[in-house]
């Protein structure tokens, strides 16, 4: 089992402003538009980037349109082509900077007043930082102080941070469920300091059910939704502070807890019994090795994740993705299946991880099967 790149960590699949789906497009104009910035982009021509934004601003094209429904429909599309193989990951690390350098284009004007000021960052951990900049930028333009702090934002650091400036909320992204337990340390945190919390990102699931799982004040699907949330009214107060235990009581059978102090053993029990098991792994190049030493540990990372919300859902829909984007590389998605079964073995006095684990491969194998039926 290897990828030409670990999925799941630099590429989760959307990238989207804020939320799981784009939002509706409400101007027919800009897909012309994001077609001219998708040449670019892919390209790799900022110049022409940068054009063809400046462009569609002076055709009419207002610029909350521009930022969502060409920049951000363009990061949706990179992130698309990447998961099906169709672009690298140095292409796509290329088009997002692209993406970022663009957005300094669109204009910013201080409003006679400000609608109130607000934070923005990732959750910690996340590196993320598009989908986070995307929604500061239109809430700037509709005329809140935004302050924008990017990826990878440690709690102490933004809970001084709230301190300092006293945003009537902060908004949080998260693009990766593997997150989740960083976020929920992160909402409790700010709530403590007494400033209510908005949430979004892929990580928070489409329908916004970890949000409510781990008590944020707020969810939106994407950056519209949010900026509309923020403009009829305050989020309610937070509630005061509480344990992990308050919001997810089943994390008192420390599964999740165990799951992630062993992850490394984990890993590298399942790596060398599949070794000893498959000569073919034997003869794998460093590069190989690496490469299937990182899809386990993304396994054992989303396995953690789910356990966490206690939600199987979580784990097999990124089984399948997983399946997906190796089915895309060449790679057979059977060789999954002894990973997941070792992982079991090693796990056998865990009863919901095994369930989980058990669910994950089941439903890879139908697919599996599915796919063998329609090539005979």
């Amino acid at each position: 089992m290897t990828t030409t790149h670990a999925p799941g960590l630099d590429d989760e699949p959307g990238g989207h402003p804020i939320g799981a789906r784009l939002a509706p497009r409400s101007d027919e104009r800009a897909a012309p538009w994001a077609d001219k910035l998708w040449n670019a982009v892919r390209a790799a021509d900022e110049y022409a980037a940068v054009d063809v934004v400046t462009d569609a601003l002076e055709a009419g094209l207002a610029p909350e349109t521009v930022l969502l429904e060409v920049i951000g429909a363009v990061q949706h599309r990179v992130g698309t082509e990447w998961a099906a193989n169709r672009m690298s990951v140095a292409a796509e690390h290329a088009a997002t900077a692209i993406s970022d350098r663009v957005i300094a284009c669109l204009p910013v004007r201080r409003p006679a007043t400000f609608l109130g000021r607000v934070t923005v960052a990732c959750v910690d951990k996340e590196w993320h930082a598009l989908p986070a900049r995307l929604l500061g930028e239109t809430l700037r333009l509709r005329g809140w102080q935004v302050d924008y702090l990017g990826a990878q934002v440690p709690t102490a650091h933004l809970i001084s941070q709230i301190h300092r400036t006293g945003p009537a909320v902060v908004c949080l992204s998260g693009s990766l469920p593997t997150r989740l337990p960083h976020a929920h340390a992160t909402i409790s945190a700010v709530q403590g300091a007494g400033t209510p919390v908005m949430v979004g990102g892929l990580a928070f699931g489409a329908d916004g059910r970890y949000a409510r799982q781990l008590g944020a004040d707020a969810w939106a699907p994407e950056a519209r939704s949010a900026a509309d949330r923020l403009a009829a009214g305050p989020l309610p107060r937070p509630r005061p502070p509480h344990q992990a235990t308050d919001d997810l009581p089943h994390l008192a059978d420390q599964e999740y807890t165990m799951v992630v102090r062993s992850s490394r053993s984990l890993v590298r029990e399942t790596f060398k019994v599949l070794e000893q098991r498959f000569p073919a792994i034997g003869g794998y190049d460093e590069e190989q090795r690496e490469r299937t030493a990182e899809d386990l540990a993304h396994i054992v990372d989303f396995l953690a994740a789910a356990l966490y919300v206690d939600d199987p859902d979580l784990f097999v829909g990124f089984l399948l993705w997983t399946g997906d984007v190796l089915t895309a590389r060449g790679v057979p998605v059977q060789s999954v299946l002894p990973g997941l079964d070792l992982l079991a073995g090693q796990l056998r006095d865990f009863p919901r991880a095994r369930r989980f684990l058990n669910a994950g491969r089941s439903a890879l194998a139908s697919r599996v099967r599915r796919r063998a039926g329609r090539t005979l």
